[in-house]
C-alpha cells in the first residue's frame, strides 16, 4: 500500500491520523519504559496493539502453557494454613480471572466443588 502525500489527504484521512496520534499518545503514556522500548518503533496504533498483544499473550504454544499452568493451579488449589477466607477467595479469584482470560470457563458448579474442597479438614465438621 503506497501511502498518499499528505498534501492530497481528506478531512476525513487528516481525521483518521488525528484519532491514530491521540491512540498512540495515551498507549505511550501509559506504558513504563521497558514495554515503550519495545514499541516505540511502530508507526500505527495497529502495529502497537499487535506488538503489545504478542509481547503478553505470546504465540499459540505460550498462550497453551500459561492455560495448562493456570489449570494446575486451579487443580491443586488449596487454603493455606492460617489464609483467611478473604485471602484464600482473593487468591482463588485470581486464578478464576486469568483462566477466564486464556478462554478456560468453569460452570458455578465445578468452582463451588472445588472450593469446598480446598477448605482445610477442620472446616468440614462445620459444614
Amino acid at each position: 500500500m503506497v501511502e498518499k502525500p499528505r498534501a492530497e489527504w481528506s478531512t476525513e484521512d487528516k481525521n483518521k491520523a488525528y484519532r491514530d496520534n491521540v491512540d498512540k499518545d495515551i498507549l505511550f503514556k501509559t506504558l513504563d519504559k521497558n514495554m515503550f522500548s519495545k514499541i516505540k518503533t511502530c508507526s500505527t496504533t495497529k502495529e502497537i496493539l499487535e506488538k503489545l498483544t504478542q509481547l503478553y499473550e505470546g504465540n499459540d504454544q505460550t498462550k497453551e502453557n500459561k492455560l495448562t499452568v493456570a489449570i494446575q493451579k486451579f487443580d491443586n488449589a488449596k487454603m493455606k494454613p492460617g489464609e483467611t477466607m478473604a485471602e484464600f477467595d482473593e487468591r482463588f479469584s485470581n486464578i478464576i480471572c486469568e483462566l477466564i482470560s486464556l478462554g478456560k470457563i468453569y460452570i458455578n458448579r465445578e468452582i463451588s466443588l472445588k472450593v469446598m474442597r480446598a477448605l482445610p479438614i477442620e472446616w468440614m465438621s462445620r459444614l
